[in-house]
């Protein structure tokens, strides 16, 4: 059986939806997150990015389990991916939060990656205020890397956004 490798607008609401319905803070990243500040789809994407208040992460786990997701990489703490045969591939990223707002989440060799309060945003994407890290965060994280070609198309749709 051949792994969903597209997650569509419609799996992104469901996952949205059920945050909501936990009761979850959180935020949309990477692709999804880009095209939640532009308003509007740009480009396929294989999974949906999502930063979480990590105090929820057993929680969340229970709750995406019981829905029909298996965790296929777990590199706790500092991100799990799930696939689902019908919503896909799910990428979650606890994050420690902060009292001033600001958080920060673990990185894979044992440090900390830091996010500052300023970067946790939101945006209206169909019709709704979702939560999303900011544009400013998202150039951030967008380097140090080898760029792929989604990459590119994401850097080009955020330069594109108005100065925040």
């Amino acid at each position: 059986m051949d792994n969903q490798v597209i997650t569509s607008k419609e799996n992104l609401i469901v996952i949205l939806n059920l945050l909501e319905d936990l009761n979850i803070r959180y935020w949309v990243d990477g692709g999804w997150g880009v095209d939640i500040l532009t308003g509007k789809q740009n480009r396929d994407h294989r999974d949906i990015d999502i930063d979480f208040d990590s105090e929820f992460e057993t929680v969340l786990l229970g709750v995406l389990e019981d829905k029909g997701y298996k965790i296929t990489t777990d590199w706790s703490p500092s991100r799990i991916e799930l696939y689902h045969p019908e919503l896909g591939y799910l990428d979650i990223h606890p994050l420690i939060i902060n009292e001033d707002g600001s958080a920060k989440q673990a990185d894979p060799y044992g440090g900390w990656y830091h996010f500052e309060a300023k970067w946790f945003s939101s945006s209206v994407f169909e019709g709704r205020v979702i939560p999303c890290i900011s544009a400013e965060a998202q150039k951030l994280f967008h380097s140090g890397y080898e760029l792929r070609s989604v990459d590119h198309i994401d850097i080009k749709n955020l330069e594109g956004l108005p100065a925040e």
